[in-house]
């Protein structure tokens, strides 16, 4: 036998109360008293009630969920980025359904279907990498939903944007390697193609060109930026016949396994190469030697974005694109502090 899902109008009939009241209730409305919210929650958890967001969304008009869509939820800036949108967003009574693009672009377009079928009352979003086309995203704005954008998110869209200085992260990065005596400064990047990896990209060679040293092809690569990925490309970097002496890696994880195929090959870091890292996951810290990083400021990231949703949910005033460009710090460590005696 399938078992009746508890509704509504169960809760009411074990309060003796209306259904309109029970609903006021569980949606926290001031007009119900503490105690009664109370006791409907309490009759809610007994009987196993689980509101169906589909048929609310339909019957008001809003869901009270917000979509999270991010290219992976194992790293630390992302994770962090969606606890700090959740805190924002659940003192407003609204929750959150998260989906990761793993950066296909596939997948971002699957998420957002479903997340548009599931009547959500607004999207935040960081862009996969393989997603040049945006379609899927113009679809949800076709929708009059609001759709904010951070880390990675496109002009074109003319939404709003938040996220950190990337050019003048390169500038940070290759101004202290060149303080720490580098002078052949290799690049593994991600895709040019995306926005916030494409500033990366200048601010390297414009530091470089800043600074007078040789600006080489093969030194400038790009990857996804996996462990697997800083391993596979950091081998390729000392298959050179001219090695660099130092490494900027856009992502701490490849900045990780370009440190394990540094020390597979016995390669003093930093004194032989230099190598910084990017995103200051809670693990660059903790290797040895600790990898230098740019702190992206993930917490407050996280708070913008929610605080943005709100505006428009809480106004008639239509998106544009506005973007917060937060200021970055270069947290040094072991890996590009060099030995000067």
């Amino acid at each position: 036998m399938i078992k009746k899902k508890t509704t509504i109008k169960d809760i009411a009939n074990v309060l003796n109360i209306s259904p309109a009241a029970v609903s006021k209730a569980l949606h926290n409305d001031s007009r119900i008293s503490e105690k009664t919210k109370e006791a409907v929650r309490q009759v809610a958890k007994n009987l196993n009630y689980q509101p169906n967001y589909l048929a609310s969304a339909l019957r008001s008009g809003k869901s009270k969920l917000v979509g999270v869509i991010v290219p992976r939820t194992n790293s630390h800036f992302f994770s962090s980025v969606i606890q700090n949108i959740e805190e924002v967003l659940n003192k407003e009574g609204y929750n959150i359904i998260i989906t990761q693009s793993n950066e296909s672009y596939k997948k971002e377009c699957d998420s957002i279907d479903t997340l548009l079928y599931t009547q959500v009352d607004g999207i935040i979003a960081s862009m996969a990498n393989q997603t040049v086309d945006l379609s899927h995203y113009e679809k949800i704005k076709s929708k009059g939903i609001p759709l904010i954008t951070f880390d990675r998110g496109e002009n074109d869209l003319n939404v709003d944007y938040i996220g950190i200085d990337d050019y003048n992260s390169s500038q940070l990065i290759v101004d202290h390697l060149v303080e720490e005596g580098c002078k052949r400064i290799a690049h593994i990047g991600g895709f040019k193609r995306t926005r916030i990896f494409n500033n990366r990209i200048r601010g390297y060679i414009d530091a470089l060109e800043r600074h007078n040293l040789p600006i080489c092809d093969e030194l400038l690569i790009e990857s996804n930026l996996t462990i697997d990925d800083g391993r596979e490309k950091m081998q390729q970097l000392l298959n050179l016949n001219n090695r660099p002496d130092a490494v900027y890696v856009v992502g701490d994880y490849a900045a990780l396994g370009a440190l394990q195929v540094l020390k597979e090959e016995n390669i003093n870091v930093p004194n032989e190469i230099a190598l910084v890292g990017f995103g200051n996951e809670p693990f660059s810290a903790m290797v040895t030697p600790s990898i230098t990083s740019i702190e992206q400021h993930s917490k407050e990231i996280g708070r913008q974005a929610a605080l943005t949703f709100l505006k428009y949910v809480n106004s008639d005033e239509k998106q544009t694109l506005s973007k917060q460009i937060l200021d970055v710090a270069l947290i040094k460590r072991n890996s590009s502090i060099r030995n000067k005696n």
